[in-house]
């Protein structure tokens, strides 16, 4: 392995800033740059916990050529943090192709774990048994039928992410889709105003109509499979 640089990918908070671990601290703290989706988000992470370091954009739409640079500064001695607005990168968000990549180029990558929205709504949820499906955000638009046409033939529960401009078509396909099926939606988890909504698809359905104050927010939910 190349020891002159190093790519620690650092988890961080999904709402509650309290919600970090020491070792993520430390090791934003100690390394030169960090990389994250957006510097106004991780701006106040590390404003928060009095931590100033150089923060540069890498999100989902990085070019070849700036994968390409931050290999070379890795190469040459930089220690870079790679994180997300929240959670973990590389699950459901950037980072992925920048590890590949400092991988095959012999650098240190390490992981500093933390929260994650799908272990938080699993516990919160008590479901039965101890596997589920994830399967990440759902298809905006291409792919998207054939998604929930694959929810009836999961057996295992299955988790997955949805955002506040689509939960009301999401939870309206799940309707026509597996209408018996118990769900459990998990809303502003860790925040001031976290939620977990459990029913039949249209009973949540009708939740949220009722309420539109209660579509805001990001949310995970999980399908439980019928037994």
């Amino acid at each position: 392995m190349n020891e002159a640089g190093k790519l620690s990918i650092v988890s961080t908070p999904i709402g509650n800033l309290e919600d970090i671990t020491l070792r993520a601290l430390r090791t934003l703290k100690e390394c030169d740059v960090v990389l994250c989706e957006d510097t106004r988000v991780t701006g106040k992470l590390l404003a928060h916990y009095e931590i100033k370091k150089p923060l540069r954009r890498y999100d989902a739409h990085a070019s070849d050529g700036v994968h390409a640079n931050i290999v070379s500064e890795l190469l040459a001695g930089q220690h870079m943090a790679l994180v997300s607005d929240a959670g973990t990168p590389g699950i459901s968000d950037p980072g992925v192709q920048l590890v590949r990549q400092a991988r095959a180029e012999g650098i240190t990558i390490e992981a500093i774990p933390g929260p994650s929205a799908v272990t938080t709504v699993v516990s919160l949820a008590g479901i039965s048994g101890n596997q589920f499906t994830f399967l990440g955000f759902i298809p905006h638009k291409k792919g998207r039928e054939t998604f929930f046409k694959k929810l009836q033939a999961i057996e295992q529960p299955a988790v997955f992410f949805e955002s506040t401009h689509r939960i009301i078509k999401t939870l309206t396909s799940l309707v026509s889709v597996v209408p018996e099926n118990t769900i459990y939606v998990g809303r502003e988890l860790t925040k001031m105003y976290e939620e977990l909504l459990v029913g039949k698809p249209q009973e949540i359905l009708d939740i949220l109509q009722a309420e539109p104050v209660r579509q805001k927010g990001e949310f995970v939910l999980i399908i439980e499979n019928q037994k």
